[in-house]
């Protein structure tokens, strides 16, 4: 099986300034993010995704792979779909966020477990325990809730379920990584918006809402991912243990 990962990266941030170029103990945060993805060993590729040249600099001069998309797509997914036009040997495409720089290469190994057991899942997505005295009503954490067989039943900023009754039912902290089936991801980047997608803005949506499957993957542990000053700066002093 051939596994592409692609980390889609921009110059843009409203939150963080020219983001994937910020340096976290020495080096540039899209660099970390492509040399720990690089380092899972199930990855028969591992290509950065971007409209930047210095960006696409930045990963040159450690001998990375970058593809330059089109300044006008809308979304990481398209991004991913459009480098994924260029191996079309590639049975499986992996979404990694360029502001993941402490990604595992265990996590990834994770998110792609089911089709390294011979499931075909349109595809999957990573979660890990909500920490539900602090998380379970904060908006900016996504909440996922499963069916039995592990398949996303909804993803939601809101606190989901409402617990009616003094009982317990498994809630998980949504992480943004997802792998596709490669025909599916080309599939699903033709699809519109949704309302639900539209209403929470949470891409993932328009899976769902489309009658497609997301397989839930669990792992125990979170990364540190950036997106505000404060995760930024926590970032300087974190420890990454592979």
């Amino acid at each position: 099986m051939k596994i592409l990962c692609v980390i889609p990266s921009r110059i843009g941030s409203t939150r963080l300034s020219r983001k994937p170029l910020i340096h976290i103990q020495g080096k540039p945060m899209i660099q970390w993010t492509y040399e720990n993805a690089s380092r899972c060993h199930i990855l028969t590729k591992v290509v950065v995704a971007t409209d930047s040249t210095e960006i696409a600099d930045c990963i040159r001069k450690v001998n990375g792979d970058v593809i330059m998309t089109d300044p006008n797509l809308q979304t990481g997914s398209d991004r991913v779909a459009a480098v994924a036009q260029h191996y079309p040997d590639m049975d499986i495409i992996i979404n990694l966020q360029g502001d993941e720089p402490f990604i595992k290469p265990l996590m990834l190994e994770q998110l792609v477990a089911p089709y390294l057991a011979g499931e075909t899942p349109e595809m999957t997505t990573l979660a890990y325990p909500l920490d539900m005295k602090n998380k379970y009503n904060d908006p900016g954490t996504v909440k996922v809730i499963t069916d039995i067989q592990g398949n996303a039943l909804y993803f939601s900023r809101s606190p989901i379920p409402y617990f009616r009754t003094e009982t317990t039912a498994p809630v998980y902290n949504h992480m943004g990584l997802y792998a596709f089936r490669r025909d599916f991801l080309l599939h699903y980047t033709t699809l519109a918006q949704t309302p639900l997608e539209k209403a929470e803005s949470l891409e993932q949506l328009r899976a769902l809402e489309n009658g497609f499957k997301i397989r839930v993957c669990l792992t125990q542990e979170k990364t540190l991912e950036i997106n505000t000053p404060e995760e930024f700066e926590l970032a300087q002093t974190f420890e990454y243990i592979i």
